[in-house]
């Protein structure tokens, strides 16, 4: 597939970089300076700098599966979430943490229906903190309601996870850092956002 990279790229050399080349360049000179810091799934129809139509240096990008922040944990393993949040917060002081989960999510199902037989390595462990979360969300829901619930509930968790974070919850708290969670309906490209607990309303 790397003839469509190239593609893509070639086309990114005629079509943006003319007109966008002075930014990059300034980009490059004086380092980046991202408002916000957008935790989001590694899922290839949600891309935050698509959906939120940003610029270059406008956006620092988390993304894994599920859209996941684990609780803050220093124990000297590897921690690449928590090392971006600390970069993102600490170093390059974003204003916004946004939390962005979607719809038809492959890592939420894997919490609901268990993680395919060839991801039980890294994903099936990943995802099983998000379990106990999911089931408390979609128990007594009707089956078309458990797959927005569910992929809410990771949202809502993520958030939570976040304020362990003792630098995440001191700026949070002296009002230097604003957290929000977000849903995207891929088929129908909406936003919601959580507004209270346990409600997500449409973006318009």
């Amino acid at each position: 597939m790397i003839a469509e990279l190239t593609k893509g790229y070639h086309r990114f050399r005629a079509n943006r970089w003319p007109s966008e080349r002075a930014e990059y360049e300034a980009l490059a000179v004086n380092g980046q300076k991202p408002h916000t810091l957008v935790v989001a799934c590694s899922d290839s129809r949600a891309d935050p700098a698509l959906i939120f139509d940003t610029a270059p240096g406008e956006l620092f990008v988390v993304r894994n599966v599920a859209n996941l922040v684990p609780p803050y944990q220093p124990d000297g393993k590897l921690h690449g979430v928590s090392a971006a949040l600390e970069f993102g917060v600490n170093v390059l002081k974003v204003k916004h943490v946004v939390v962005m989960g979607h719809a038809s999510c492959g890592g939420v199902t894997a919490m609901l229906k268990g993680s395919p037989a060839n991801c039980q390595d890294f994903v099936a462990p990943w995802v099983e903190q998000g379990v106990p979360a999911v089931r408390r969300a979609v128990e007594g829901l009707a089956a078309d309601q458990v797959e927005c619930a569910a992929e809410e509930a990771v949202v809502r968790l993520s958030l939570e996870n976040l304020r362990t974070f003792p630098w995440i919850a001191e700026k949070e708290a002296a009002g230097e850092l604003k957290l929000s969670g977000l849903h995207f309906g891929i088929a129908l490209g909406i936003l919601s956002k959580l507004t209270g607990p346990g409600r997500f309303e449409r973006l318009d």
